[in-house]
């Protein structure tokens, strides 16, 4: 690991080490805005619960506070009350958020938007804060940061070592809705600032690591990444930002299904596509990464970890509780199946698939993106290996969700997309995941289950969507498809 950092312009080290205030002052002075701020914002976990008070897992000057701008680099636990389906006797996580906050006396016009607040009292008394992020000189710092790797009080910055990006490339929020921030830079790259971190690797750098060294072209490769010291284990890093190529002139395979809806379209050819893509980058996985056979306890293990997570859901949103019994024979289908020995291999999936995380590029070829998993789950649950229908079964909803945004709604353009999907899996991977009905039914079941809980919590305008899958899911399966 090199220290060059410290020879570019743009990285100055600070005046003093990094964050010489008292831990508690610092915090202390600037509670009382992210007590106001931090649960307005899109990637905050814990709506709906107010937080009890933060502690200070690490806090860095990436610029120094007396400049103009100062950028703090902090990691913050927000400790929140348990959850409705919190567990008696067990305390709740304290979740442990990402932030990059610009401090200035006096915030320029056009930062407007970005306004966290004026600190009161305490080190930073008299300077405006506001989200770093939004600030062309904090997202030019980073590039920078990130092109000459090296370290930083808690933090330390690696690229691969091939990598050579240009310097100076303007940078651009990304303004769609996601549980992160993304930073563009001059069309040629794409920064994802993790926001919700956990301690270990994420998924994200990873599984794209693993798909480059194999030389897998589905998956951007990763080009740089950043990492924050855990001071509980040492071992266990966290990982806080990746770059990687930006797509351009890709086109969302959401936006691409929802305008082919709206034209009456076929589509199915880029469903067979897109089947194809998602087996060549699951066969690359299986070789790149160990894998296990999926036997009777880890078949009841999955059973039950999915029972529980209805009866959470059920407890959250009544509206469930007719249809349990149908969902649970799902998942009892899966323990019974277990009975009969090895039920299928395991292995290191994509976690969160769906339409919004494959891009189709100019050559009309299909890439996936996107490779944290539900951000929801625990880390050790998403770095896991898991059978493949996992992800088939969240593309397979991910149609119905698309039909279903379409109105008179077109169940056959759904069920079209689903067989091409499949069919084009079955002809790059030699499996077709729909001789897998057991299986493939309890994590469609699973999914819909999550996204019955997230509609209700987020948008519950789009709770009948899922509502719709839960009502089919619930049908016993027919005899011929019994194992």
């Amino acid at each position: 690991m090199s220290e060059a950092a410290s020879a570019s312009p743009l990285i100055s080290p600070p005046t003093s080490p990094p964050v010489p205030h008292a831990s508690s002052a610092l915090l202390a002075s600037l509670a009382p805005l992210l007590h106001e701020w931090l649960p307005r914002q899109r990637w905050f976990a814990g709506k709906g619960r107010p937080v009890d008070d933060f502690t200070l897992v690490s806090a860095t000057e990436l610029l120094p506070l007396t400049g103009s701008p100062g950028l703090l680099h902090l990691l913050v636990r927000a400790v929140q009350p348990a959850a409705p389906a919190q567990i008696p006797g067990v305390p709740p996580p304290a979740d442990c958020y990402q932030l990059l906050l610009g401090v200035c006396r006096s915030l320029p016009p056009v930062l407007a938007t970005a306004l966290i607040g004026r600190v009161q009292e305490g080190p930073l008394a008299g300077y405006t804060v506001y989200e770093g992020l939004a600030d062309p000189k904090v997202a030019a710092l980073l590039l920078e940061r990130l092109r000459v790797p090296g370290t930083l009080g808690s933090l330390r910055f690696d690229k691969d070592t091939d990598a050579h990006f240009t310097a100076g490339l303007v940078a651009r929020p990304l303004d769609s809705e996601q549980s992160n921030s993304s930073l563009v830079y001059g069309n040629s790259y794409i920064l994802k600032i993790f926001r919700r971190v956990h301690p270990g690797v994420n998924p994200d750098l990873e599984l794209p690591l693993a798909l480059g060294r194999e030389g897998c072209a589905r998956v951007p490769a990763p080009v740089a990444w950043f990492e924050g010291a855990n001071p509980e284990d040492p071992t266990e890093p966290f990982t806080l930002g990746l770059l990687q190529p930006f797509l351009d002139g890709a086109d969302d395979g959401w936006q691409l299904a929802l305008k082919a809806l709206a034209t009456d379209a076929d589509f199915t050819a880029e469903a067979y596509a897109l089947g194809r893509a998602t087996a060549e980058v699951h066969t690359t996985l299986a070789a790149a990464l160990p894998t296990l056979t999926l036997g009777r306890p880890q078949a009841e293990a999955l059973a039950a970890q999915m029972a529980e997570r209805l009866e959470a859901t059920v407890q959250a949103v009544p509206t469930l509780l007719p249809y349990a019994p149908g969902l649970r024979a799902a998942f009892d289908a899966v323990r019974e199946l277990g009975g009969a020995g090895p039920v299928v291999t395991s292995q290191r999936v994509h976690g969160d698939l769906h339409l919004g995380q494959a891009l189709r590029g100019p050559d009309g070829e299909w890439s996936v993106i996107d490779f944290e998993g539900e951000p929801a789950k625990p880390l050790t649950e998403r770095r896991r290996p898991q059978p493949v229908v996992r992800d088939i079964a969240g593309m397979l909803r991910s149609f119905d969700y698309a039909a279903r945004m379409h109105q008179p709604w077109n169940p056959e353009w759904a069920e079209r997309c689903r067989a091409a999907f499949c069919e084009g899996y079955a002809a790059a991977s030699g499996t077709d995941p729909r001789h897998q009905p057991v299986l493939l039914r309890a994590y469609e079941t699973d999914k819909a289950v999550y996204e019955v809980l997230y509609e209700a919590r987020h948008r519950p305008d789009w709770l009948p969507v899922p509502m719709a899958a839960v009502q089919r899911l619930a049908t016993p399966l027919p005899p011929s498809d019994r194992p």
